[in-house]
């Protein structure tokens, strides 16, 4: 958290303890900001602004009743929506998506993706490994928190890692974090309160300044640290802290009371209550996220992750299906539509996942239960060869009968828009073996 205050008295210049505390942590696991700048200049990794946007569907999307769907199956298969022509002949997807459907030549849809467990958790989606996969210590880091530590930031006053996600209440949802690469790599989440002290508050940039004497003494608020600052150059990344917390970049990137009006109305209206749960749940259909998305990867981000509504329908699965995925269809649209007219298609990679799919027969509530067989996901962007549908499934969508591709392979794609060779490319764990970053390292042919 961010916090500086001109109201708290407990010091004689009138700030309190602990707001100013406040400023080494960032809500980024407690580590300072002079410890994280000073970690990602000792990567000296070159800098480059390939990035990724991964919207995660959690619950899991019926695949079914988006992009696979089987109009000539039986009615307890087939459900209720009709497919619809795109603008690439042969490729149909729901009539519940038709923006998706006009600009399908700038999609790739995978109907054939193979290698989910079966749980509710966004840790495949993730990191690309498999929950029995032997874990180093510490664990797997997330695909953000890797490009934090090969890739560094963009722009020091940006994170590498963003996850505009809300918190979650099925907690295993929630975007996952640095695992063994430590507390310096985590996303960092400006979501409500963190925020809200992004600002300094009636303290001007020179009395900001006249303040830095009490960093070395207030600053015990730190935890996990990775790297002890080295005392000859802690002036310097105090300096770049401070740079950070008096520039506005992301602040303003996230900021969307300035985005042109017509730009924001095509992206579509937040909608709290979309599926009728609590909004503290965190299911919530906010369109806002992608257009933040876009805003964030433009400043420098090299990962921004978000979470959309809910997906986990064992019942009522049409009712809630119209619902969600026309908003769904917009926000996606809007967010792909947006990188191409700032040319920024080649460099952004878009990708629509959820843990797994649906499964083929619908329950005796009107649902779709949980079916790790086979699902779909979307992707765009990154320079990838689009207008095009990668592998089948047999005759219910039940399972892959032609080209399936694993989830690691959808890892290998990204990182190689991003330029990491996966095959060569190791991070070292906490007992210092290096690590690859996926078992399964070959691209989709198809997409490169």
């Amino acid at each position: 958290m961010l916090r500086i205050e001109g109201r708290a008295t407990k010091f004689c210049d009138r700030i309190s303890r602990r707001s100013f505390i406040q400023i080494g942590g960032l809500a980024m696991g407690g580590l300072t900001l002079p410890q994280l700048l000073q970690a990602e200049q000792q990567n000296q990794r070159p800098q480059s602004h390939k990035a990724v946007i991964m919207i995660f569907l959690n619950g899991g999307p019926p695949h079914q009743d988006m992009f696979d769907l089987k109009p000539t199956a039986p009615a307890e298969i087939r459900g209720e929506f009709q497919p619809i022509a795109t603008n690439v002949p042969g490729i149909e997807i729901s009539e519940l998506m038709p923006r998706v459907a006009g600009m399908m030549d700038q999609f790739t849809i995978i109907r054939s993706l193979v290698g989910s467990e079966g749980r509710h958790d966004s840790f495949q989606c993730c990191t690309g490994h498999r929950f029995r996969d032997p874990k180093p210590q510490g664990g797997w880091p997330s695909m953000g928190s890797a490009l934090s530590k090969l890739q560094g930031a963009v722009d020091p006053s940006v994170p590498p890692y963003i996850d505009l996600s809300q918190k979650m209440a099925h907690d295993p949802y929630n975007i996952k974090g640095p695992g063994f690469l430590g507390m310096a790599h985590s996303p960092f989440r400006p979501d409500g309160e963190v925020m809200s002290n992004m600002t300094l508050n009636q303290i001007s940039t020179v009395r900001l300044h006249e303040r830095t004497s009490l960093l070395e003494k207030l600053d015990t608020f730190r935890r996990k640290v990775d790297h002890k600052l080295a005392s000859e150059t802690s002036d310097n990344f105090t300096e770049q802290a401070l740079g950070v917390l008096t520039s506005s970049r992301l602040v303003e990137a996230l900021d969307l009371e300035k985005v042109d009006p017509k730009v924001r109305a095509r992206y579509g209206i937040d909608d709290p209550k979309v599926l009728g749960f609590d909004p503290k749940m965190g299911y919530q259909a906010l369109m806002s996220r992608f257009l933040q998305a876009r805003r964030a990867v433009e400043a420098g981000a090299r990962m921004v992750t978000c979470s959309f509504a809910d997906f986990d329908y064992h019942s009522d699965n049409f009712g809630r299906g119209r619902k969600v995925i026309p908003l769904l269809d917009q926000g996606v649209a809007a967010l792909v539509e947006d990188l191409h007219e700032r040319g920024l298609e080649q460099d952004v990679t878009v990708i629509v996942w959820g843990e797994f799919g649906r499964t083929p027969k619908i329950n005796k509530k009107a649902g779709r239960d949980h079916w790790p067989r086979v699902h779909a996901g979307l992707l765009a962007g990154g320079g990838m060869q689009t207008g095009q549908v990668i592998g089948s499934t047999d005759k219910w969508a039940e399972a892959a009968v032609d080209r399936p591709v694993h989830m690691q392979d959808v890892f290998a794609t990204l990182y190689h828009n991003l330029g990491i060779d996966t095959v060569t490319t190791t991070i070292p764990d906490n007992n210092g073996r290096p690590q690859y970053l996926i078992e399964r390292q070959e691209p989709i042919r198809e997409l490169i």
